[in-house]
């Protein structure tokens, strides 16, 4: 409001506005991930080298496949998602079956996931994406209005809110960070509740990826070393406690767009 106020043809203008959304439309996707993480005390460092190695991988998956069409980008946006799960099933199993705090081990993904995005890409950015890709989700707006890369992450936001606040795994995340051994004694199978909560994390992480390739027409292997800062930042200014037990999706989408609006 004090931008607007300040100078409201510069800050208020619909271009701007639209500029503010799409830059932080990635973040937010990475941040809804974070959310449940952070909610069962957890976190989770990975997510930048993750989008990363996942956006590497879509791309060359595009690259060989070649060509245009509904195809190579369904190609590449299943190599995106299937390499982001993977990265986070792995921190799941690593922290709940074998008790390595996620510091630990998320710290240990990050350097692994960012060192394989290097080895696959042999240290150069991946190029080439489908046109069509980038005409699309890339810089495509509905109604020559809303760009669909934030449809798409006020999408994943939403159905991360329904399933935050208003389903069993939601209600679990909560117990889990309220108290694990309580939990445990109620029923819960918190180890295979972390497993799912970090893999979800890896899978938006490798959403957000998908979605910078859309937007760049490259990868992007040395410019997300502070995402994950950005996501924890975000969650942790929109409420979400790092002891765990208490957070809300709708506070996230608030600290995500604070910094965005300040920057």
């Amino acid at each position: 409001g004090a931008f607007s106020v300040l100078d409201f043809d510069s800050f208020a203008s619909v271009f701007n506005l639209r500029n503010i959304m799409i830059d932080a439309s990635a973040l937010l996707i990475i941040a809804v991930g974070m959310t449940f993480v952070i909610i069962t005390a957890g976190i989770d460092l990975s997510v930048g080298s993750v989008l990363v190695f996942s956006q590497v991988v879509a791309a060359l998956i595009m690259r060989e496949v070649a060509g245009e069409g509904l195809g190579v980008i369904l190609a590449g946006l299943v190599g995106a998602l299937l390499a982001g799960l993977a990265w986070g099933l792995l921190n799941g199993f690593l922290v709940a079956k074998t008790r390595i705090p996620a510091l630990i081990v998320t710290l240990g993904t990050l350097g692994m996931a960012q060192g394989g995005a290097l080895l696959l890409s042999d240290g150069i950015n991946v190029r080439g994406v489908p046109q069509q890709l980038v005409t699309t989700i890339g810089i495509g707006r509905l109604f020559e209005q809303i760009p669909y890369q934030v449809l798409i992450a006020a999408g994943i936001t939403i159905v991360g809110g329904v399933l935050l606040h208003m389903t069993r795994f939601g209600r679990y995340t909560y117990a889990i960070g309220s108290n694990a051994d309580a939990a445990r004694r109620a029923g819960i199978d918190v180890s295979r509740h972390l497993m799912k909560v970090y893999a979800l994390s890896g899978l938006l992480a490798g959403a957000a990826g998908y979605l910078w390739l859309a937007r760049f027409t490259t990868t992007t292997i040395e410019g997300h070393g502070t995402d994950n800062l950005q996501a924890i930042a975000a969650v942790v200014i929109g409420g979400t406690s790092l002891f765990g037990g208490t957070g809300a999706m709708f506070g996230t989408v608030v600290g995500v767009f604070i910094p965005s609006i300040l920057r």
